[in-house]
């Protein structure tokens, strides 16, 4: 990420378009690799093969800087035509802090939604490198569900859930699913899916 003199005083944080390829390559292999490729949302294939989902990557590195750039995301959603773009993944590769920095962060996200009256139109689901579900263990097959390669707020369209889980036999079973699946890997194919985890 490199800063840029506006003109006006101001140094805007522009990243890299070298590092914004990077990124989106991570995500979308992430993505057909891992969420699609293990089935972990049945209903992601069909908004990725329609081209209907929408990959920003940001430069914030506050949480004030992350919400504003959510804020703008909802926006954009609210006044696209869903048959043209349907959800938005809002990347955060240099925010500060850890996963519990970034957990604590989702509260402000619910009062951003809570506040400008998105709820009941919209939901935020999260993922994160080091994600970890409540009364966990760090190393839990189960958090590799939501192990992503970067910080990521997923937005969602509550139409779009509602009309999703409708067309599942047993959406309820999901969860025991995927979890059943990650402990199904073996140490090659977790190294081969997640090479960011051997990384950090």
């Amino acid at each position: 990420m490199i800063g840029v003199d506006s003109g006006a005083g101001v140094v805007v944080q522009v990243m890299d378009e070298a590092k914004t390829a990077e990124m989106e390559a991570a995500i979308t292999g992430w993505l057909e690799r891992i969420v699609i490729g293990l089935g972990l949302c049945p209903f992601a294939n069909r908004v990725v093969d329609d081209a209907r989902l929408r990959i920003r990557i940001s430069t914030a590195t506050s949480e004030e800087q992350a919400l504003t750039d959510l804020q703008e995301e909802l926006l954009l959603l609210a006044a696209a035509d869903m048959r043209e773009l349907e959800t938005s993944l809002l990347a955060l590769p240099d925010l500060a802090g850890d996963f519990d920095a970034f957990n604590q962060m989702l509260a402000l996200v619910d009062l951003l939604l809570d506040e400008a009256g998105w709820h009941g139109r919209f939901q935020v689901a999260s993922f994160h490198p080091d994600y970890r579900f409540a009364d966990t263990q760090p190393d839990a097959p189960g958090n590799l569900t939501n192990r992503s390669p970067v910080p990521l707020l997923h937005i969602l369209r509550e139409t779009s859930v509602a009309a999703a889980i409708e067309s599942i036999e047993d959406p309820a079973a999901i969860p025991t699913r995927n979890i059943r699946v990650m402990e199904s890997l073996d140490a090659t194919q977790l190294d081969e899916l997640f090479p960011w985890l051997s990384r950090s």
